[in-house]
């Protein structure tokens, strides 16, 4: 879906000082705790489309189509009820992508010895100029039993902890 995202042609007198602590409520933008909700045109057909912006984020949350108006021409006007619900699904959209970044970063295993289980965990840090690992072990207790920094590309797997388990956790690359 292709929508025009051109920036306002609104002049910054338009805008009063204290208009970032104010909720504007218009038919086509409503901005209202911590979220904007802007109708445009889509650029793709003859419909409208909504985008979702979470305030301080550079891009939309959510972009989907939107309901046109009665007279078949103009977008439907938002309004309090159909505000919450994109802020809802867009929270929700957020809160999916927080979670697979999480899963991407962060991997557990568990390794059962014959006295004890180890839990060995990686933790991927992704710096755009040096990104790197940890490789931690905990035994039963949660206790810390090593810690090793590693590549961000090191495959944590069963094989690979139990590797550097054996190995007294020295480097496993």
């Amino acid at each position: 879906m292709s929508v025009n995202t051109e920036p306002n042609t609104e002049s910054p007198e338009d805008f009063p000082e204290d208009a970032d602590d104010q909720p504007v409520h218009e038919p086509r933008l409503w901005i209202d705790k911590g979220w904007t909700a802007r109708v445009m045109k889509n650029d793709d057909d003859e419909g409208w489309a909504v985008a979702m912006m979470k305030d301080g984020e550079p891009e939309p949350a959510l972009v989907g189509p939107w309901t046109m108006g009665r007279d078949k021409k103009n977008p439907k006007p938002l309004d309090g009820n159909a505000f919450r619900t994109l802020v809802k699904t867009a929270s929700e959209v957020l809160r999916r992508h927080e979670q697979a970044l999480h899963a991407l970063l962060h991997k557990t295993v568990y390794v059962n010895l014959a006295t004890t289980d180890i839990k060995v965990m990686l933790d991927i840090v992704p710096d755009e100029d040096n990104p790197y690992a940890t490789l931690t072990a905990f035994d039963a207790d949660n206790a810390e039993l090593a810690q090793q920094r590693v590549s961000a590309g090191f495959k944590l797997s069963k094989a690979s902890a139990t590797a550097w388990i054996e190995n007294d956790f020295r480097n496993p690359e």
